[in-house]
């Protein structure tokens, strides 16, 4: 969109929705969507764009801006086909770093977060875990969307023991961050591992990427990942933050798989309880 007075390029504000999108329906933004609007100091006619985060995108216009809600009228809605998919399995640690790590690895295209409950991870003073702090990862991820534009949210597991990330985490490519391991950009006939499913033939494994904890993992969890097929991967000789080490590893995997769609890639987002 063109500022025709000021001459410059302005990108069109864009909106995380939770209700579905229609083309030639109307549809409500709630209270915080309804407050950006405001101040942003958007007008009754601006374009907007419109994102689900299940992969839909949706163009519209704002036809009605209430204290409390905001109403689009959607003009066109096209889907977006899933990326391969890349899991997380990331460790619960300083609530402000973990908060920044969901920004990150959002606008980064992880496919779930699922924070880990190591052993060292007792040992943090100002820990980000229960309801409440995942109500703030969900509110800071859709934030990253609206700015990032990528068409999908990340699925949001609940805190886990490592024991039951491991048994919950989707089959596949699975790496474990480790100093000792293989460079990860070496590694590239890792990520290109396929798997075969009966009903859908061969497909793109999906890839998980574990992240131990500040001070390091315990050698006995560490057993625990490579016995379940983690491959001990390093990104560097220097030691990281948690929180750079995960970003770092799924940029890596990212630019390794690329950033096109994958028609026949299967986004498993199911919790396997």
């Amino acid at each position: 969109m063109v500022d025709v007075q000021r001459g410059t390029l302005v990108s069109t504000p864009i909106f995380v929705t939770a209700e579905p999108m229609v083309a030639g329906k109307q549809l409500t933004l709630g209270e915080q969507e309804a407050h950006h609007i405001r101040v942003r100091r958007l007008d009754v006619g601006t374009p907007v764009g419109l994102l689900d985060g299940q992969g839909s995108r949706g163009s519209g216009i704002l036809v009605r801006l209430a204290k409390r809600s905001a109403t689009v009228e959607v003009h066109e809605v096209r889907a977006e086909p899933p990326r391969r998919p890349v899991h997380l399995l990331l460790p619960i640690a300083d609530k402000e770093r973990m908060l920044w790590l969901a920004e990150k690895t959002t606008e980064l295209g992880a496919a779930s977060w699922r924070p880990v409950k190591y052993r060292r991870s007792h040992s943090v003073a100002s820990r980000g875990e229960g309801t409440m702090f995942t109500q703030k990862v969900a509110a800071r991820m859709a934030s990253a969307l609206e700015q990032s534009n990528n068409a999908w949210l990340p699925s949001i597991f609940p805190d886990a023991t490592l024991e039951r990330a491991i048994a919950a985490a989707p089959q596949g490519v699975r790496m474990i961050l480790d100093g000792s391991g293989t460079p990860l950009a070496r590694v590239a006939a890792l990520v290109e591992q396929p798997v075969v499913h009966p009903d859908a033939g061969e497909q793109m494994a999906p890839i998980v990427i574990a992240v131990g904890p500040e001070g390091g993992i315990e050698q006995d969890e560490l057993d625990r990942l490579v016995e379940a097929g983690f491959v001990p991967v390093s990104i560097g000789a220097t030691i990281l933050r948690f929180e750079t080490a995960a970003i770092s590893a799924l940029g890596i995997v990212q630019s390794l798989i690329g950033a096109e769609s994958c028609g026949d890639a299967s986004r498993d987002r199911s919790d396997r309880s």
